[in-house]
């Protein structure tokens, strides 16, 4: 008796397809975090108020990242004033190095660097732990007790997240400006004092204040992208290291983009200031 034909495997989707797909799946993740976002704001105004929650996320999000901090961003202030200074030196303006690094860090690496890094090792951690807890249905479980997963989970991760952000920035603007002003005056002769003054002389409140408003956008985003694909974790221990991994990237990439557009939003709104 003769066999009947195998069918042919479909033909793997072509570039357009696999694009469309993609911009379907990118819509699909922004109403899904636009969504969880109101939710959590609805949840937070009621009470309890989730005080030692908040404490506790502070405690893991905040002094547990003060170590990447501390050494990053010393030395990328290093790293920038060797670099601006080797290239200043050329034009006869390695005297102008304060002042470059100086504006540098307040408006633009102190902020968006420490999101970037310090959102990728927090970030990771909550679609870690919520993913885990996805995975195993104690999200579930939550439920089912009558309380709100994005009241008990969302919510103190988030206040934290913002609260954290602005200290951590203020701490590597310090730091990094530190590690320049040291390693100019040992390897450039430039003296400290100079260079602290020249810098003081050129930042202004408003450059400090235009790179520190952006820092809560940061925490918040990293907040509401690592819990949500916690939350969307599937696949066991398998989904929960793919959740991971791309939290981190998304979080990046969402950084770099939304630097973008406040950047050009405190420029256009600097003659309020």
């Amino acid at each position: 008796m003769p066999g009947r034909p195998s069918l042919a495997p479909p033909p793997p989707p072509g570039v357009v397809s696999r694009i469309g797909a993609n911009v379907i799946a990118l819509f699909d993740h922004m109403g899904q975090i636009t969504r969880m976002t109101l939710g959590t704001l609805r949840q937070g105004i009621k009470r309890p108020f989730e005080w030692r929650a908040i404490l506790d996320q502070l405690e893991s999000l905040g002094v547990a990242s003060l170590g990447i901090v501390v050494v990053t961003s010393i030395f990328i202030g290093m790293v920038m004033a060797v670099q601006f200074a080797f290239g200043l030196r050329k034009f006869g303006g390695m005297e102008y190095t304060g002042r470059v690094v100086g504006l540098s860090f307040a408006r633009e690496l102190a902020p968006t660097l420490t999101a970037v890094i310090v959102g990728g090792r927090i970030g990771a951690g909550m679609a870690a732990e919520v993913g885990s807890m996805a995975v195993t249905e104690q999200i579930d479980a939550v439920r089912a007790l009558g309380a709100n997963p994005l009241k008990k989970l969302v919510w103190p991760r988030l206040v934290a997240s913002v609260i954290v952000m602005p200290v951590l920035a203020v701490v590597a603007l310090v730091l990094g400006f530190g590690g320049a002003m040291v390693i100019t005056d040992i390897q450039f002769n430039i003296p400290s004092q100079f260079f602290f003054r020249s810098a003081l002389g050129t930042v202004s409140m408003m450059d400090f204040l235009s790179g520190m408003f952006k820092t809560p956008f940061f925490g918040a985003i990293i907040a509401l992208v690592g819990c949500h694909f916690g939350m969307t974790t599937t696949g066991g221990t398998a989904g929960v290291g793919n959740s991971t991994t791309r939290t981190v990237v998304v979080i990046s990439i969402t950084i770099l983009i939304a630097d973008f557009f406040l950047t050009k939003l405190a420029i256009a709104v600097w003659p309020v200031f």
